[in-house]
């Protein structure tokens, strides 16, 4: 019975175990930095190209970010005093950020990330 117990334990185990899933999605004004369940961390210039594949992660996760054209009247206003304080790349560009694992399934990410 212990043997049996021991070899459903390493079953699940096992099942369990397969490619890191995508956890965290965050950009700057330039750089995408996709954080996955491992661990692992890789990155995209999405300013240059708003979409495709992430070479430094694996077998490869897709990326395609989608910026909000017209964000609220608030997010204009820091906005613009950011900028005339310089200080334009401390906030978070607001976008959609959908990431594609390679059995082609799609994980969506907001930035600035929503809920902490």
């Amino acid at each position: 019975m212990k043997k049996l117990i021991l070899l459903m334990v390493l079953a699940g185990c096992a099942a369990v175990s397969g490619p890191p899933r995508p956890e965290a999605a965050r950009l700057t004004d330039r750089v995408l930095t996709l954080t996955l369940s491992d661990g692992t961390r890789c990155t995209a210039d999405w300013a240059m190209a708003p979409a495709g594949r992430m070479a430094d992660c694996g077998p490869g996760y897709g990326y395609a970010v989608t910026v909000e054209d017209r964000p609220n009247v608030l997010r204009q206003l820091v906005a613009g005093l950011l900028l005339t304080l310089g200080a334009e790349r401390a906030l978070a560009p607001m976008a959609e950020v959908v990431i594609t694992d390679p059995a082609g399934v799609d994980y969506v990410f907001t930035s600035p990330a929503r809920g902490g």
